[in-house]
């Protein structure tokens, strides 16, 4: 037994020494940063539900693909519907840096004959009329990942944490463009972020408190959005419509 023990001990001490180090977590913001390269981009898709009264209901469905230019999102093609309504026939939106151009939805009826296609400013970052109410916070963006990275609590899988709309439009140009339809400054976003192996945000799910609502005769609302990214660096190319297709003014 006491030729024994010596051995056993040396046998867990190479044991210990030869035990993989835990890799350190990969930093999401490097990680998006290696992939925004010009002429390519990722794919989403996403839903946005509306909460109040103990009830929560499927508003939009969104989905497309952003493309990227040198460090930014530089253009994006989505198409969104709404789950019920008159509107709920598919919206597309194309954007190329400041102009939109969207067809279907509730634009169908509005166009001049021959036309498809309404031309406009992209004022609404999650695309036409369905982009009202669309993800407040943009994972693809290196300056808004670093937020919530900071201000987030670390899990096994990702981040989680809260913002307010001002803390976090001070950071995110995509933000300040969207503007949240009825949020005030101090509104909180809470977040949960989800990483893959690469480090690469795989899903973002946010929720946001649209007390406006109220002051317009309707109800306290809280809109939940849940986005996810595929294909992370595969290849894209968004063009505009074919001009001829195009009109910048609306029948009705």
């Amino acid at each position: 037994m006491r030729l024994l023990l010596p051995i056993i001990v040396a046998g867990s001490a190479v044991l210990i020494a030869s035990a993989p180090a835990q890799a350190a977590p990969k930093d999401p913001v490097k990680a998006v940063k290696a992939h925004l390269v010009a002429g390519h981009g990722v794919r989403f898709s996403e839903t946005v539900k509306q909460v109040g009264d103990g009830t929560s209901s499927l508003i939009v469905r969104r989905s497309g693909t952003l493309q990227f230019g040198k460090g930014k999102v530089v253009a994006s093609d989505v198409t969104g519907t709404f789950a019920s309504g008159k509107g709920n026939k598919p919206e597309r939106t194309i954007t190329i840096g400041r102009t939109s151009w969207t067809s279907g939805g509730l634009y169908r009826s509005g166009l001049p004959k021959g036309k498809t296609w309404y031309k406009g400013s992209s004022a609404l970052a999650g695309g036409g009329i369905t982009g009202l109410v669309t993800q407040v916070v943009d994972a693809a963006e290196p300056s808004t990942l670093a937020a919530l990275v900071k201000n987030g609590k670390r899990g096994k899988s990702g981040y989680s944490g809260t913002l307010t709309i001002k803390e976090l439009a001070k950071v995110s140009r995509s933000l300040r463009a969207a503007k949240p339809i009825f949020a005030a400054p101090d509104t909180d976003i809470r977040y949960d972020l989800t990483l893959d192996r690469k480090g690469l945000p795989s899903r973002l799910s946010t929720s946001w408190q649209a007390a406006g609502l109220a002051a317009l005769g309707g109800e306290d609302r809280t809109y939940k959005v849940e986005t996810r990214y595929r294909g992370w660096g595969a290849k894209v190319s968004i063009k505009p419509p074919p001009a001829a297709k195009t009109s910048a003014k609306l029948t009705r």
